[in-house]
Protein backbone atom coordinates (compact mmCIF):
# COMPACT_ATOMS: atom_id res chain seq x y z
CA UNK A 1 0.00 0.00 0.00
CA UNK A 2 1.35 3.42 -0.96
CA UNK A 3 1.55 5.83 1.97
CA UNK A 4 0.63 9.50 1.75
CA UNK A 5 4.31 10.41 2.12
CA UNK A 6 5.34 8.09 -0.72
CA UNK A 7 2.58 9.45 -2.93
CA UNK A 8 3.69 13.02 -2.17
CA UNK A 9 7.33 12.15 -2.97
CA UNK A 10 6.25 10.52 -6.23
CA UNK A 11 4.23 13.55 -7.26
CA UNK A 12 7.11 15.81 -6.26
CA UNK A 13 9.53 13.82 -8.44
CA UNK A 14 7.16 14.02 -11.39
CA UNK A 15 6.89 17.80 -10.92
CA UNK A 16 10.70 18.15 -10.87
CA UNK A 17 11.02 15.94 -13.93
CA UNK A 18 8.36 17.90 -15.79
CA UNK A 19 10.15 21.20 -15.11
CA UNK A 20 13.39 19.66 -16.34
CA UNK A 21 11.68 18.11 -19.35
CA UNK A 22 10.07 21.37 -20.41
CA UNK A 23 13.54 22.93 -20.73
CA UNK A 24 15.17 19.93 -22.40
CA UNK A 25 12.32 19.35 -24.85
CA UNK A 26 12.34 22.99 -25.87
CA UNK A 27 16.08 22.91 -26.54
CA UNK A 28 15.91 19.68 -28.55
CA UNK A 29 12.85 20.71 -30.54
CA UNK A 30 13.44 21.02 -34.26
CA UNK A 31 10.03 22.50 -34.95
CA UNK A 32 10.10 26.12 -33.75
CA UNK A 33 12.45 26.99 -36.59
CA UNK A 34 13.44 25.35 -39.85
CA UNK A 35 16.45 23.05 -39.25
CA UNK A 36 19.65 23.46 -41.23
CA UNK A 37 20.09 21.76 -44.60
CA UNK A 38 20.05 17.97 -44.49
CA UNK A 39 20.31 15.22 -47.07
CA UNK A 40 17.18 13.12 -47.46
CA UNK A 41 18.21 9.64 -46.40
CA UNK A 42 17.61 6.64 -48.63
CA UNK A 43 16.36 4.69 -45.61
CA UNK A 44 13.15 6.75 -45.70
CA UNK A 45 12.07 4.52 -48.57
CA UNK A 46 11.73 1.63 -46.08
CA UNK A 47 9.51 3.63 -43.73
CA UNK A 48 6.00 2.26 -43.30
CA UNK A 49 2.98 3.39 -41.33
CA UNK A 50 3.50 3.90 -37.59
CA UNK A 51 1.60 1.60 -35.25
CA UNK A 52 0.80 2.35 -31.58
CA UNK A 53 1.64 -1.20 -30.47
CA UNK A 54 4.89 -1.50 -32.49
CA UNK A 55 8.01 0.55 -31.80
CA UNK A 56 10.10 1.86 -34.68
CA UNK A 57 13.77 1.25 -33.83
CA UNK A 58 16.41 3.40 -35.58
CA UNK A 59 19.86 1.88 -35.14
CA UNK A 60 23.33 2.85 -36.28
CA UNK A 61 26.78 4.07 -35.37
CA UNK A 62 27.12 7.21 -33.28
CA UNK A 63 27.08 10.49 -35.27
CA UNK A 64 25.79 8.94 -38.50
CA UNK A 65 22.69 11.15 -38.57
CA UNK A 66 20.05 9.28 -36.56
CA UNK A 67 18.73 12.42 -34.86
CA UNK A 68 18.37 14.21 -38.20
CA UNK A 69 16.66 11.12 -39.58
CA UNK A 70 14.03 11.46 -36.84
CA UNK A 71 13.14 14.93 -38.09
CA UNK A 72 12.94 13.55 -41.63
CA UNK A 73 10.49 10.89 -40.43
CA UNK A 74 8.31 13.64 -38.96
CA UNK A 75 8.26 15.51 -42.27
CA UNK A 76 7.87 12.40 -44.42
CA UNK A 77 4.80 11.28 -42.45
CA UNK A 78 3.53 14.87 -42.09
CA UNK A 79 3.19 14.56 -38.33
CA UNK A 80 1.84 17.63 -36.48
CA UNK A 81 4.83 19.21 -34.74
CA UNK A 82 2.85 20.21 -31.64
CA UNK A 83 2.23 16.51 -30.95
CA UNK A 84 5.83 15.41 -31.45
CA UNK A 85 8.09 15.12 -28.43
CA UNK A 86 11.79 14.77 -29.22
CA UNK A 87 14.31 14.10 -26.45
CA UNK A 88 17.95 13.01 -26.46
CA UNK A 89 18.75 11.03 -23.31
CA UNK A 90 22.45 11.85 -23.57
CA UNK A 91 21.68 15.46 -22.63
CA UNK A 92 23.87 16.04 -19.53
CA UNK A 93 20.98 17.69 -17.69
CA UNK A 94 19.24 14.31 -17.62
CA UNK A 95 22.22 12.32 -16.34
CA UNK A 96 20.84 12.02 -12.78
CA UNK A 97 17.32 11.15 -13.91
CA UNK A 98 17.74 8.28 -16.37
CA UNK A 99 15.12 5.87 -15.03
CA UNK A 100 11.47 4.94 -15.74
CA UNK A 101 10.02 7.87 -13.70
CA UNK A 102 11.59 10.22 -16.25
CA UNK A 103 9.72 8.40 -19.01
CA UNK A 104 6.51 8.58 -16.98
CA UNK A 105 7.06 12.30 -16.58
CA UNK A 106 7.44 12.63 -20.35
CA UNK A 107 4.01 11.04 -20.86
CA UNK A 108 2.47 13.27 -18.19
CA UNK A 109 4.06 16.32 -19.76
CA UNK A 110 2.42 15.39 -23.06
CA UNK A 111 -0.90 14.92 -21.24
CA UNK A 112 -0.67 18.39 -19.75
CA UNK A 113 0.34 20.14 -22.98
CA UNK A 114 -1.66 18.45 -25.76
CA UNK A 115 -3.97 16.06 -23.94
CA UNK A 116 -4.20 12.28 -24.02
CA UNK A 117 -7.07 11.79 -26.44
CA UNK A 118 -5.22 12.51 -29.70
CA UNK A 119 -2.15 10.87 -31.23
CA UNK A 120 1.23 11.79 -29.69
CA UNK A 121 4.61 10.87 -31.15
CA UNK A 122 7.57 10.25 -28.87
CA UNK A 123 11.03 10.35 -30.45
CA UNK A 124 13.37 8.84 -27.86
CA UNK A 125 16.96 9.38 -28.98
CA UNK A 126 19.76 7.18 -27.52
CA UNK A 127 17.24 5.42 -25.29
CA UNK A 128 19.80 2.86 -24.13
CA UNK A 129 20.94 5.49 -21.60
CA UNK A 130 17.72 4.97 -19.59
CA UNK A 131 17.62 2.13 -17.07
CA UNK A 132 14.99 -0.55 -17.75
CA UNK A 133 13.64 1.38 -20.72
CA UNK A 134 12.66 -1.84 -22.50
CA UNK A 135 10.36 -3.01 -19.67
CA UNK A 136 8.72 0.40 -19.47
CA UNK A 137 8.16 0.43 -23.21
CA UNK A 138 6.70 -3.09 -23.17
CA UNK A 139 4.01 -1.95 -20.73
CA UNK A 140 3.12 0.96 -23.02
CA UNK A 141 2.90 -1.31 -26.06
CA UNK A 142 0.78 -3.87 -24.20
CA UNK A 143 -1.73 -1.14 -23.40
CA UNK A 144 -1.72 0.87 -26.65
CA UNK A 145 -3.45 4.23 -26.65
CA UNK A 146 -2.78 6.96 -29.18
CA UNK A 147 0.96 7.02 -28.45
CA UNK A 148 3.59 6.17 -31.04
CA UNK A 149 7.21 5.46 -30.10
CA UNK A 150 10.28 5.91 -32.29
CA UNK A 151 13.57 5.10 -30.58
CA UNK A 152 17.23 5.28 -31.55
CA UNK A 153 20.38 3.63 -30.23
CA UNK A 154 24.07 3.36 -31.02
CA UNK A 155 24.65 -0.20 -29.90
CA UNK A 156 23.10 -3.36 -31.33
CA UNK A 157 23.45 -5.29 -28.06
CA UNK A 158 21.47 -2.67 -26.14
CA UNK A 159 18.70 -2.60 -28.73
CA UNK A 160 18.55 -5.95 -30.49
CA UNK A 161 18.91 -8.17 -27.42
CA UNK A 162 16.42 -6.25 -25.29
CA UNK A 163 13.99 -5.82 -28.15
CA UNK A 164 14.27 -9.49 -29.07
CA UNK A 165 13.61 -10.73 -25.54
CA UNK A 166 11.25 -8.16 -24.03
CA UNK A 167 9.63 -6.75 -27.17
CA UNK A 168 9.37 -9.91 -29.28
CA UNK A 169 7.48 -9.10 -32.47
CA UNK A 170 6.85 -5.56 -31.28
CA UNK A 171 9.55 -3.63 -33.11
CA UNK A 172 10.53 -2.74 -36.66
CA UNK A 173 14.23 -1.93 -37.11
CA UNK A 174 15.70 0.54 -39.58
CA UNK A 175 19.47 0.77 -39.78
CA UNK A 176 21.15 4.10 -40.53
CA UNK A 177 24.78 4.32 -41.62
CA UNK A 178 27.05 7.14 -42.81
CA UNK A 179 26.10 8.59 -46.20
CA UNK A 180 26.08 6.32 -49.24
CA UNK A 181 27.86 7.52 -52.38
CA UNK A 182 24.61 8.92 -53.81
CA UNK A 183 23.86 10.80 -50.59
CA UNK A 184 27.45 12.07 -50.48
CA UNK A 185 27.16 13.41 -54.03
CA UNK A 186 23.97 15.28 -53.15
CA UNK A 187 25.94 17.12 -50.48
CA UNK A 188 29.06 17.47 -52.64
CA UNK A 189 27.91 17.37 -56.29
CA UNK A 190 31.31 18.48 -57.60
CA UNK A 191 33.10 15.55 -56.01
CA UNK A 192 33.40 11.97 -57.24
CA UNK A 193 33.88 8.36 -56.18
CA UNK A 194 37.52 8.89 -55.20
CA UNK A 195 36.55 11.84 -53.02
CA UNK A 196 34.03 9.62 -51.26
CA UNK A 197 36.64 6.90 -50.71
CA UNK A 198 38.86 9.44 -48.96
CA UNK A 199 36.30 11.50 -47.04
CA UNK A 200 33.72 8.89 -46.11
CA UNK A 201 30.11 9.57 -45.25
CA UNK A 202 29.82 10.94 -41.70
CA UNK A 203 27.62 14.04 -42.18
CA UNK A 204 29.24 16.70 -39.98
CA UNK A 205 32.91 16.08 -40.92
CA UNK A 206 31.97 16.55 -44.59
CA UNK A 207 30.96 20.12 -43.82
CA UNK A 208 34.10 21.32 -42.01
CA UNK A 209 37.78 21.74 -42.82
CA UNK A 210 39.06 19.81 -39.79
CA UNK A 211 37.38 16.61 -40.93
CA UNK A 212 40.14 14.08 -39.96
CA UNK A 213 40.41 15.59 -36.49
CA UNK A 214 36.66 15.30 -35.90
CA UNK A 215 36.60 11.74 -37.25
CA UNK A 216 39.37 10.78 -34.84
CA UNK A 217 37.26 12.22 -32.03
CA UNK A 218 34.27 10.18 -33.21
CA UNK A 219 36.50 7.09 -33.19
CA UNK A 220 37.51 7.77 -29.58
CA UNK A 221 33.94 8.56 -28.49
CA UNK A 222 32.57 5.33 -29.95
CA UNK A 223 35.19 3.24 -28.17
CA UNK A 224 34.80 5.00 -24.83
CA UNK A 225 31.01 5.40 -24.83
CA UNK A 226 29.67 2.45 -26.82
CA UNK A 227 32.33 -0.26 -26.71
CA UNK A 228 33.85 -0.12 -23.24
CA UNK A 229 30.49 -0.55 -21.54
CA UNK A 230 30.38 -4.10 -22.96
CA UNK A 231 33.90 -5.32 -22.10
CA UNK A 232 35.78 -5.87 -18.86
CA UNK A 233 38.90 -3.88 -19.74
CA UNK A 234 39.23 -0.51 -18.02
CA UNK A 235 41.58 0.95 -20.62
CA UNK A 236 40.61 2.07 -24.11
CA UNK A 237 44.20 1.64 -25.33
CA UNK A 238 43.86 -2.07 -26.11
CA UNK A 239 40.53 -1.54 -27.87
CA UNK A 240 42.08 1.23 -29.95
CA UNK A 241 44.99 -1.02 -30.92
CA UNK A 242 42.64 -3.85 -31.89
CA UNK A 243 40.46 -1.58 -34.02
CA UNK A 244 43.43 -0.02 -35.79
CA UNK A 245 44.84 -3.48 -36.53
CA UNK A 246 41.50 -4.47 -38.10
CA UNK A 247 41.31 -1.20 -40.05
CA UNK A 248 44.78 -1.86 -41.45
CA UNK A 249 43.76 -5.39 -42.46
CA UNK A 250 40.44 -4.37 -44.02
CA UNK A 251 38.94 -7.16 -46.12
CA UNK A 252 41.38 -9.79 -44.89
CA UNK A 253 40.39 -12.94 -43.04
CA UNK A 254 41.16 -12.57 -39.35
CA UNK A 255 40.76 -14.77 -36.31
CA UNK A 256 40.88 -13.82 -32.64
CA UNK A 257 44.03 -15.94 -32.32
CA UNK A 258 45.72 -14.09 -35.20
CA UNK A 259 44.94 -10.74 -33.59
CA UNK A 260 46.39 -11.85 -30.24
CA UNK A 261 49.75 -12.17 -32.01
CA UNK A 262 49.54 -8.43 -32.73
CA UNK A 263 47.86 -7.35 -29.49
CA UNK A 264 48.95 -8.81 -26.16
CA UNK A 265 45.74 -10.29 -24.78
CA UNK A 266 43.92 -13.62 -24.51
CA UNK A 267 41.78 -15.23 -27.20
CA UNK A 268 38.67 -15.01 -24.99
CA UNK A 269 39.28 -11.32 -24.35
CA UNK A 270 39.82 -10.72 -28.06
CA UNK A 271 36.53 -12.43 -28.89
CA UNK A 272 34.73 -10.14 -26.45
CA UNK A 273 36.48 -7.10 -27.99
CA UNK A 274 35.40 -8.08 -31.51
CA UNK A 275 31.81 -8.59 -30.41
CA UNK A 276 31.68 -5.24 -28.60
CA UNK A 277 33.29 -3.38 -31.53
CA UNK A 278 30.80 -4.83 -33.98
CA UNK A 279 27.87 -4.15 -31.66
CA UNK A 280 28.91 -0.48 -31.64
CA UNK A 281 29.04 -0.58 -35.48
CA UNK A 282 32.71 0.43 -35.50
CA UNK A 283 33.56 -2.71 -37.46
CA UNK A 284 31.20 -5.03 -39.31
CA UNK A 285 31.66 -8.75 -40.04
CA UNK A 286 31.58 -10.64 -43.31
CA UNK A 287 31.18 -14.37 -42.61
CA UNK A 288 32.19 -17.32 -44.75
CA UNK A 289 29.51 -18.54 -47.15
CA UNK A 290 28.39 -22.10 -46.55
CA UNK A 291 25.09 -23.82 -45.84
CA UNK A 292 26.69 -25.58 -42.88
CA UNK A 293 26.63 -23.56 -39.67
CA UNK A 294 29.33 -25.80 -38.21
CA UNK A 295 31.68 -25.12 -41.13
CA UNK A 296 30.98 -21.40 -40.95
CA UNK A 297 31.94 -21.26 -37.28
CA UNK A 298 35.40 -22.73 -37.91
CA UNK A 299 36.23 -20.31 -40.72
CA UNK A 300 37.73 -16.88 -40.17
CA UNK A 301 35.77 -13.65 -40.53
CA UNK A 302 36.53 -10.71 -42.79
CA UNK A 303 36.05 -7.33 -41.10
CA UNK A 304 35.23 -3.94 -42.61
CA UNK A 305 35.34 -0.48 -40.98
CA UNK A 306 32.12 1.48 -40.67
CA UNK A 307 33.51 4.30 -42.82
CA UNK A 308 36.48 4.87 -45.13
CA UNK A 309 36.96 8.45 -43.96
CA UNK A 310 37.24 7.34 -40.34
CA UNK A 311 39.63 4.57 -41.35
CA UNK A 312 41.91 7.04 -43.17
CA UNK A 313 41.84 9.39 -40.19
CA UNK A 314 43.20 6.84 -37.71
CA UNK A 315 45.70 4.80 -39.75
CA UNK A 316 48.52 5.61 -42.16
CA UNK A 317 47.77 4.26 -45.63
CA UNK A 318 49.47 4.52 -49.00
CA UNK A 319 48.21 5.04 -52.52
CA UNK A 320 47.79 1.27 -53.03
CA UNK A 321 45.09 1.36 -50.35
CA UNK A 322 42.37 2.36 -52.83
CA UNK A 323 41.47 -1.29 -53.41
CA UNK A 324 40.64 -1.85 -49.72
CA UNK A 325 38.60 1.35 -49.57
CA UNK A 326 36.66 0.41 -52.71
CA UNK A 327 35.96 -3.07 -51.36
CA UNK A 328 34.72 -1.47 -48.13
CA UNK A 329 32.14 0.76 -49.81
CA UNK A 330 31.02 -2.17 -51.98
CA UNK A 331 30.47 -4.21 -48.81
CA UNK A 332 28.38 -1.43 -47.25
CA UNK A 333 26.35 -0.91 -50.43
CA UNK A 334 25.57 -4.64 -50.60
CA UNK A 335 24.75 -4.78 -46.90
CA UNK A 336 22.28 -1.87 -47.19
CA UNK A 337 20.55 -3.70 -50.02
CA UNK A 338 20.72 -7.31 -48.88
CA UNK A 339 21.45 -7.12 -45.12
CA UNK A 340 23.62 -10.26 -45.08
CA UNK A 341 26.89 -10.35 -47.04
CA UNK A 342 29.30 -13.29 -47.10
CA UNK A 343 32.66 -14.16 -48.69
CA UNK A 344 33.93 -17.46 -50.10
CA UNK A 345 37.40 -18.93 -50.42
CA UNK A 346 38.85 -22.26 -51.46
CA UNK A 347 41.83 -22.12 -53.82
CA UNK A 348 40.69 -18.68 -54.98
CA UNK A 349 38.58 -16.04 -53.25
CA UNK A 350 35.18 -14.62 -54.14
CA UNK A 351 35.01 -11.21 -52.48
CA UNK A 352 31.31 -11.36 -51.60
CA UNK A 353 28.30 -13.64 -51.83
CA UNK A 354 24.71 -12.48 -51.43
CA UNK A 355 21.53 -14.55 -51.28
CA UNK A 356 18.76 -13.63 -53.71
CA UNK A 357 15.72 -15.61 -52.61
CA UNK A 358 17.42 -18.95 -52.05
CA UNK A 359 20.07 -18.53 -54.74
CA UNK A 360 23.65 -17.43 -53.99
CA UNK A 361 25.24 -14.83 -56.26
CA UNK A 362 29.05 -14.47 -56.27
CA UNK A 363 30.50 -10.96 -56.52
CA UNK A 364 34.00 -9.77 -57.36
CA UNK A 365 35.16 -6.23 -56.62
CA UNK A 366 37.98 -4.58 -58.55
CA UNK A 367 38.79 -0.90 -58.85
CA UNK A 368 40.27 -1.16 -62.35
CA UNK A 369 38.57 -4.20 -63.85
CA UNK A 370 38.36 -7.96 -63.56
CA UNK A 371 41.58 -9.99 -63.34
CA UNK A 372 42.37 -13.58 -64.22
CA UNK A 373 42.38 -14.57 -60.53
CA UNK A 374 38.83 -13.25 -60.20
CA UNK A 375 37.61 -15.43 -63.08
CA UNK A 376 39.35 -18.53 -61.74
CA UNK A 377 37.73 -18.05 -58.32
CA UNK A 378 34.31 -17.54 -59.91
CA UNK A 379 34.72 -20.72 -61.96
CA UNK A 380 35.67 -22.62 -58.80
CA UNK A 381 32.63 -21.23 -56.97
CA UNK A 382 30.32 -22.23 -59.84
CA UNK A 383 31.74 -25.75 -59.72
CA UNK A 384 31.06 -26.00 -55.98
CA UNK A 385 27.65 -24.27 -56.26
CA UNK A 386 26.26 -25.16 -59.71
CA UNK A 387 22.87 -23.57 -58.97
CA UNK A 388 24.34 -20.15 -58.19
CA UNK A 389 23.28 -17.04 -60.12
CA UNK A 390 25.49 -15.34 -62.67
CA UNK A 391 28.38 -13.45 -61.07
CA UNK A 392 28.34 -9.70 -60.52
CA UNK A 393 31.47 -7.64 -61.18
CA UNK A 394 31.74 -4.29 -59.37
CA UNK A 395 34.22 -1.72 -60.72
CA UNK A 396 34.72 2.02 -60.43
CA UNK A 397 32.90 2.41 -63.76
CA UNK A 398 29.64 0.72 -62.78
CA UNK A 399 29.47 1.29 -59.00
CA UNK A 400 27.17 4.32 -59.12
CA UNK A 401 24.94 2.59 -61.67
CA UNK A 402 24.60 -0.48 -59.45
CA UNK A 403 24.03 1.36 -56.19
Amino acid sequence: MVTIAEKWLGERCIMIYENLLSMVLKDWSYFDSEPGPSIKREALATLGKLQPDVVLSIQGVRRCGKSTFLTQIMKELELPSERCFFINFEDPRLSDSLSPPLLDALIQYADSTVGADSPRYFFLDEIQSVKEWEKWLRVKLDRPKQDFFIITGSNTSLLNSELATVLTGRHIPIEISPFSLKEYLVLKPKNNLQGYLQEGGFPKPLQIEESPRLLRQYFTDIIERDVMRNVTTRSSITLTQVTKAIFESTGSELSARTLTKKIDTTVDAMLSFLEALSQAYLILPCLYFTYSERKRLVRNTKWYPIDCGMRHSVITSGSSDIGKSFETIAYHALRRKHQEVFYWRETGEVDFVIIEGTTPRPIQVSWDGIKDRHNKALAEFAEKHPRSADPLIITKDNFLELF
